[in-house]
């Protein structure tokens, strides 16, 4: 993920929260579908 748009050099302090939140959000989720193949893993 780049933090670069082109013609611009820097992020606001918002846009830097905004896009981590997005990330920790997809995290979260992938997250989720790691524990979600484990268990089905062990029931299979």
């Amino acid at each position: 993920m780049c933090a670069c748009e082109p013609g611009r050099s820097f992020l606001t302090k918002e846009e830097k929260i905004e896009r981590l939140a997005e990330y920790k959000e997809s995290l979260d989720r992938e997250s989720e579908g790691v524990s979600e193949q484990i268990e089905k893993i062990k029931k299979g």
